[in-house]
C-alpha cells in the first residue's frame, strides 16, 4: 500500500473535475426528469452501503473505503445500464478484503438479500453465490485494480495530534487517545474532533471523494466543528488569552531581574523555562492555525460550501417514508451528532438535529438551495422506481436505437466484438 498520498493512484487517476463528473452521468440524465434526483441517488446508495456495512459488523473506514469504490465503478458506468443494488454489494465484499476485515461471500449474499427485499422491495438480487463473485472480478476490472483508498480520518487524527493505538493501523470513534498535540497542530478538544468525524462521515454521501484530497475534506471538517460550535470557540480564545497574559507576566518577570545577573538562577530559569516550553505548548486560534496551513483556503471555503449543499439536500430526503408502519424497525438514518438542517443564517436559529448547538444549528445561506424554490421530499421508494424506470427505458432504447441496429447491452461483449 502506498504511503504517500501523492504517489498513489488515488491522487493520480481518482481524483477528478465536474466536467469528468457531467459525462459520466450523461446517459442517466436522458432517463430522468429532474438531474437532482441523481444527486439523491448518491445519499440514498450510501446510506445503503452504510447499512449493509453495518449489518455485516464492518468498520467505518471500511464502509467509507465500499462508498469510494461505488463512485469510482460509476464514474465509467450508468446507473441505466447496470444493476447497482449488486454493485453495492460486491464493493462492501472487496472493500472488506482490502481493509482486511473479510467477510464469507454467503453472509454478504444473504444479508444483502435480506435488506434490498424487505425494506427496499429488491426481488431480483441473486441468490446464488457465484454471481457476486462474477461481479467481484467486474468491479476490480472497472477499478484497474486500484484498491488503495486514502480517507479524511487519517487526516484529521493528525491535525489534532491524536495517535492510532498499539496494534492498530487506524482508529475509529472513541478509540482514540488524550495525547497533547504536537507544536503547529490544532489543540485537541472532543467534542469538536468527533463532530468533525461525523462530518467526514456524511461527506461520503456527495461526490467530493473523488473532487479533492481527503487532507482538504479533513480541514474543512475540522474548520465546520469549530465555526458551528460557540463552546468550542469560546475556549479558543479563552486558552489563547490565557497564554498572552502569562506570556506578557513571565516577559516582565524576567526582565525586572535582568539586572541581577547571577549564574545559578540564570541556569534554574533556562532549565525552567526550557522545561515549561517542553510541557506546555502556546494554544493556537482558528484563524493563526488555518492561515498557517499550507493549503488553499479558497477550496476549503468551496468544500465548506458544498457541504453545506449536501445538508440542504440531505433535509428533503427521508428515509423512512413509504416504509410499513412498523416501529420495532429499526432503519439507520444521517449519524444524530452530524449537521442535520444546517441552513439558517449565523443571526438566526436553525433546524432542530445539530449537536454543534444543542439543538439548532447555524450557518451562511450562500450557495444553499431556496426553501420556497424546491421544498419536494425524496423517498427511497420513488428512488428504486426511478432506477427501475431508468434501466427499462434505457433497454428499451438499445433494443430499438434511432439507426434501427441493436446495440450490445454489455460493455465487455462490445469490446469482445470489437476485438474481432
Amino acid at each position: 500500500m502506498a504511503t504517500d498520498f501523492w504517489a498513489s493512484s488515488h491522487h493520480k487517476r481518482w481524483i477528478v473535475d465536474r466536467a469528468t463528473l457531467r459525462q459520466a452521468r450523461s446517459d442517466d440524465l436522458q432517463y430522468v426528469d429532474n438531474p437532482e434526483h441523481l444527486a439523491f441517488l448518491n445519499i440514498f446508495f450510501a446510506n445503503l452501503i452504510a447499512k449493509l456495512g453495518k449489518k455485516l459488523s464492518l468498520r467505518q473506514r471500511v464502509v467509507a473505503t465500499a462508498t469510494v469504490f461505488f463512485r469510482r465503478f460509476y464514474l465509467r458506468n450508468s446507473y441505466c445500464e447496470t444493476d447497482p443494488f449488486i454493485v453495492a454489494a460486491a464493493c462492501c465484499y472487496v472493500a472488506a478484503k482490502a481493509e482486511e476485515s473479510p467477510v464469507h461471500i454467503k453472509t454478504v449474499v444473504s444479508d444483502a438479500r435480506a435488506i434490498f427485499g424487505e425494506e427496499y422491495g429488491i426481488k431480483t438480487f441473486p441468490s446464488d453465490n457465484s454471481k457476486l463473485a462474477e461481479m467481484e472480478f467486474y468491479l476490480v476490472d472497472e477499478l484497474d485494480c486500484d484498491l488503495t483508498v486514502f480517507h479524511p480520518y487519517r487526516a484529521l487524527m493528525s491535525l489534532c495530534g491524536q495517535k492510532p493505538q498499539k496494534g492498530a493501523s487506524e482508529t475509529e470513534v472513541g478509540e482514540t487517545d488524550d495525547s497533547t498535540a504536537d507544536d503547529g497542530k490544532m489543540p485537541y478538544m472532543a467534542a469538536p474532533f468527533q463532530t468533525a468525524w461525523f462530518v467526514i462521515n456524511d461527506t461520503y454521501r456527495s461526490e467530493l471523494c473523488l473532487l479533492y484530497p481527503p487532507h482538504l475534506i479533513g480541514i474543512a471538517a475540522l474548520y465546520f466543528s469549530h465555526v458551528f460550535s460557540p463552546t468550542a470557540r469560546a475556549a479558543m480564545q479563552a486558552s489563547a488569552a490565557a497564554h498572552a497574559a502569562a506570556s506578557t507576566s513571565s516577559s516582565s518577570g524576567a526582565s525586572a531581574q535582568h539586572g541581577h545577573p547571577d549564574p545559578a538562577s540564570r541556569r534554574s530559569s533556562r532549565s525552567t523555562s526550557s522545561s515549561s516550553k517542553k510541557q506546555q505548548r502556546p494554544p493556537t486560534d482558528l484563524i493563526g492555525w488555518l492561515a498557517g496551513l499550507n493549503v488553499s483556503m479558497s477550496l476549503v471555503a468551496t468544500i465548506a460550501q458544498e457541504i453545506l449543499s449536501l445538508y440542504a439536500l440531505w433535509d428533503r430526503y427521508d428515509e423512512d417514508a413509504g416504509k410499513a408502519a412498523d416501529t420495532s424497525k429499526v432503519t439507520p438514518q444521517r449519524n444524530a451528532n452530524s449537521l442535520r438542517g444546517v441552513k439558517a443564517g449565523m443571526a438566526s436559529a436553525g433546524r432542530s438535529g445539530s449537536v454543534l448547538s444543542g439543538g439548532s444549528g447555524s450557518a451562511s445561506t450562500a450557495g444553499t438551495p431556496d426553501e420556497g424554490a424546491s421544498s419536494e421530499v425524496v423517498t427511497p421508494m420513488f428512488l428504486v422506481q426511478l432506477l427501475l424506470r431508468m434501466r427499462e427505458a434505457r433497454m428499451a432504447d438499445l433494443a430499438h436505437p434511432a439507426s434501427g441496429r441493436p446495440l450490445a447491452v454489455n460493455k465487455r461483449l462490445e469490446r469482445a466484438q470489437a476485438a474481432g
